[in-house]
């Protein structure tokens, strides 16, 4: 499916916000094998948009992550650890 670069726009927008695929589907007022079809197609814009809004919010989450293990929190030395490791076998 071709997608405006409004609904696009809309795509990441959703998906930095934690929104269901479903969801997006019914708000954009497509079906929503299409949307899931979509997003889960290599190359898609809309599988760019999606992944981008995802992305997001996690390196928001990964910047706190970090700020609190150089404070010393041990649950996130623990888990900036284990990104670590996930980085290093991604390599």
């Amino acid at each position: 499916m071709k997608y405006s670069p409004e609904q696009l726009a809309l795509i990441e927008q959703f998906a930095a916000l934690y929104t269901k695929p479903s969801e997006i589907a019914v708000y954009l007022d497509i079906p929503e094998e299409q949307f899931r079809s979509d997003i889960n197609s290599e190359g898609h814009p809309a599988r760019k948009h999606y992944i981008k809004g995802k992305l997001t919010q996690k390196l928001e989450i990964r910047k706190q992550m970090a700020t609190l293990a150089r404070v010393g929190s041990p649950a996130a030395i623990e888990m900036s650890e284990k990104a670590l490791l996930d980085m290093e076998d991604d390599e």
